[in-house]
């Protein structure tokens, strides 16, 4: 039963003990949140609530103060970004123990990707290194300074611009982002099943990734994790067959580690695939895939295993290439080459592995939700802890609308058409998360009388002049660069060779 006011649909299926169910949730969440406020918590949590009630995308931090939910001035907004606290472990439990989407099989999906905070002006901000980014300017690649972030989120099934984002990490110029990202998935994976989201007999988890990670590095590093890693790989790469079976020669030699190659250029060197499956998508019309088992790459002892001693391990799997008829958006269908970290796979394991993968592309559904509606990167913040500090104040946010989309009502547009109470989008939920909000405790208490501070003498200069940091960058050995310190006025240091 639907009841239909002007403007709004508001969903009365769900019975009544579901609905204070799903609203003790979302109170419990806001409860722990609180808590995990060490300093300055109810300005940051009125903070947190003027991003989830205002009306309109989120443009400028300062605007935040005249939202109804803030009760506070725009001095105390400041300083609680600044000078705030947050314990960022017991949010991420609090966001561990909450319900999380799942994919058709039931198993848990799992994407990691990074999206850039672009800083390109900030001279004064430290930590920021260049991040690549794509269609700025006439569809360039750029190279722009600012604070790269590692998010990893669970993903759901069927098209959705919902995910639920886990964790997030800034990463340090010169990071080997491999690594931090396999400690990453480490801590999430640990987490989620210290949350009971996995036990034993059940599917293993899988991680998604793009072509920017090493796919069979991450496999190897989590090898004692009950995990499968599925990565993209580039056009270019060369792989290698299992040994052959080792035969005595005449003239002796020891046996060969790698069979024949696998060129990913040339069609001459694949063979018969193992598997070949043909199916119709209604956005991509027919997909092709073919798999070819045991596949794996040659290691060499530089870049990232250089310190590993003694023989390289052979990591193998499924290499996977997936064709399209064509793309939703009209361009042109490049085949996609897949590795995945599982071997002897069937039909319908190779099909639900390449559909996991096209599901990835929903994080980028939550990047442009966090930073055009909810204003991630609108804050000119100079200190990085702020950065982060606000960053996961919009997790929390993004969080909350999750765990509200069920009870949330359609206050949709007279121009928008109307959508089911399941399948409305989060910028859609967050319009009635100010209804939602008067149902539901606020842990914030209310703020104190006070006068403003003096502030600095009229006419005065600021004379503690900011320290001016360079960008951090990579060089072609592997070690970090980055130029010392320098004050505004002072004199460049000259580097030497």
């Amino acid at each position: 039963m639907l009841t239909v006011t002007k403007g709004a649909v508001v969903s009365s299926v769900l019975h009544p003990a579901i609905v204070c169910g799903r609203l003790a949730v979302l109170a419990g969440f806001r409860r722990e949140f609180y808590e995990a406020l060490t300093a300055r918590r109810d300005e940051l949590f009125e903070l947190t609530d003027a991003v989830l009630c205002t009306d309109g995308a989120v443009k400028t931090l300062v605007e935040l103060a005249l939202a109804p939910e803030h009760q506070r001035g725009h001095g105390a907004l400041y300083d609680g970004m600044n000078h705030g606290g947050l314990d960022i472990g017991r949010l991420r439990r609090a966001i561990g123990d909450t319900p999380l989407p799942r994919a058709a099989d039931g198993r848990l999906v799992l994407a990691v990707d990074v999206s850039p905070w672009l800083r390109p002006d900030a001279n004064t901000s430290p930590d920021r290194c260049f991040c690549h980014t794509y269609g700025r300017g006439k569809d360039e690649h750029r190279m722009i300074p600012g604070w790269p972030y590692s998010f990893v989120a669970a993903l759901e099934s069927g098209p959705t611009s919902w995910t639920a984002i886990l964790d997030a990490i800034r990463l340090p110029p010169g990071a080997d982002v491999v690594a931090i990202t396999a400690a990453q998935l480490r801590e999430v994976v640990m987490r989620l099943l210290a949350a009971g989201h996995w036990t034993a007999g059940d599917p293993e988890i899988l991680i998604v990734a793009d072509a920017g990670y090493d796919a069979p590095r991450i496999a190897f590093l989590l090898a004692d994790l009950p995990i499968q890693v599925l990565g993209r790989l580039r056009s270019d790469r060369v792989f290698r067959r299992p040994a052959p079976l080792y035969t005595h020669p005449p003239k002796g030699g020891r046996p060969a580690k790698h069979g024949g190659e696998f060129v990913f250029g040339d069609p001459a060197t694949w063979g018969e695939p193992n598997i070949s499956t043909m199916t119709n998508d209604t956005r991509y019309g027919t997909a092709t895939a073919q798999a070819w088992d045991r596949l794996h790459p040659i290691l060499t002892h530089r870049a990232a295993w250089t310190d590993c001693l003694g023989d390289l391990p052979i990591i193998e799997g499924t290499v996977i290439r997936l064709t399209v008829e064509h793309l939703p958006s009209g361009g042109e269908a490049k085949p996609v080459w897949l590795w995945w970290s599982r071997v002897d796979a069937t039909d319908e394991d190779v099909d639900r592995a390449w559909m996991s993968f096209l599901r990835r592309f929903d994080i980028e559904h939550t990047f442009r939700l966090l930073k055009q509606t909810l204003g991630w990167t609108a804050p000119r913040l100079r200190d990085p802890a702020a950065a982060d500090r606000w960053t996961w104040i919009t997790i929390a946010a993004h969080t909350q609308l999750r765990l509200a989309r069920p009870l949330a009502a359609d206050l949709r547009r007279p121009w928008e058409r109307p959508l089911d109470p399941e399948h409305l989008t989060p910028a859609r939920v967050r319009r009635g998360f100010r209804n939602l909000r008067a149902k539901i405790p606020t842990p914030a208490r209310a703020p104190k009388p006070t006068r403003p501070g003096p502030g600095r003498p009229p006419g005065s200069r600021n004379r503690q002049r900011a320290t001016v940091h360079d960008v951090g960058r990579v060089l072609a050995t592997g070690e970090t660069y980055t130029r010392p310190a320098r004050h505004q006025k002072g004199t460049k240091p000259r580097r030497k060779g």
